[in-house]
């Protein structure tokens, strides 16, 4: 097997290692930013025709291609349809996503309000970023973004996760009504 392909097991067991090895965030976060790079890198290797389908209801398709049993270490490539996205949201974990085949706008958001009332939140733009193939975005638990293909066509990312986002408790965000409610993705 040629030792530059760097495939979604290979990927894996990398993951395994590192978070095995290390309970600091900030290094696994780092780490996982090169661990994404090489597995962009040989897209080649796993990419499939497949992972370009997505949920029109949803607006993307997430497709799981691995996961820990305890639901630990979660990676999906995320297809995104033309001119759709996301609501702002968190993970519940962190969080690293890597362009894969086209741009996708990133826009960051801060809570401003002190989190007493359940299912209110008020939101404020922190930031924002168009990141485009083989550029990385690694996102510390607790972070806020959304997330739009600003294109005419489908988009991929390679996402990877501390935890599986269906199981973390998160969050999706409405700045305009002022609200928090849990997000669930549909597994396509």
């Amino acid at each position: 097997m040629d030792q530059q392909v760097f495939g979604i097991d290979r990927l894996a067991a990398e993951l395994r290692r590192v978070c095995s090895d290390n309970p600091d965030e900030k290094e696994i976060l780092a780490t996982v930013r090169e661990l994404a790079r090489r597995a962009a890198a040989s897209k080649q290797a796993w990419l499939k025709d497949y992972m370009y389908e997505a949920d029109a209801e949803q607006g993307f398709g997430v497709h799981l291609l691995h996961e820990e049993p305890d639901h630990t270490l979660a990676v999906f490539a995320v297809s995104w349809l033309p001119d759709r996205g996301t609501m702002p949201h968190d993970h519940g974990t962190w969080a690293v996503v890597v362009g894969i085949d086209g741009p996708e706008r990133n826009e960051f958001w801060k809570r401003s309000d002190d989190r007493s009332r359940p299912g209110h939140a008020e939101l404020k733009k922190a930031g924002r970023k168009v990141f485009v193939e083989d550029d990385v975005l690694a996102m510390p638990a607790g972070t806020i973004h959304s997330v739009w293909n600003e294109t005419d066509r489908v988009t991929v990312s390679l996402h990877i996760y501390g935890k599986h986002v269906n199981h973390t408790g998160r969050s999706q965000y409405d700045p305009g009504k002022r609200t928090e409610t849990p997000f669930q993705l549909k597994i396509v």
